[in-house]
């Protein structure tokens, strides 16, 4: 792997894992009601993995298998974006502190589903 795409899975790596610190703190402001445990449980889930899921695409064994497993970041990423949209529209926390961690999981997005692009044009 070339220096240049080291440093970038490397920075990717580390937004993700920021992502999913935000995502933590995220989780323990929503209310204990009904709705926020439900919420928590699936944001919990879906908003850690994705860096979990990208280290494990990293050690990918072939490019087929590194395209599936950046495909699963990407599917977390966009269920973690969906939890926080309700989130937001529903005021169960302050909007003004989750539109940030929506945009940024917008990015995440686009780099994720970019990377994917370019790795089935590289088969």
């Amino acid at each position: 792997m070339e220096e240049k795409e080291k440093k970038t899975g490397n920075d990717l790596a580390e937004r993700l894992l920021d992502f999913a610190v935000s995502i933590i703190k995220l989780v323990n402001a929503l209310p204990s009601t009904v709705v926020g445990r439900h919420i928590k449980g699936q944001l919990l889930r879906s908003g850690t993995s994705g860096g979990s899921n990208y280290e494990d695409a990293r050690g990918a064994e072939s490019r087929a298998d590194f395209i599936h497993k950046l495909g699963v970041v990407l599917k977390e990423l966009k269920e973690s974006r969906f939890w926080m949209r309700i989130i937001y529209r529903t005021n169960l926390v302050n909007p003004k502190s989750v539109k940030p961690l929506i945009c940024e999981c917008e990015e995440l997005c686009a780099i994720v589903a970019k990377s994917i692009i370019t790795a089935k044009e590289k088969k």
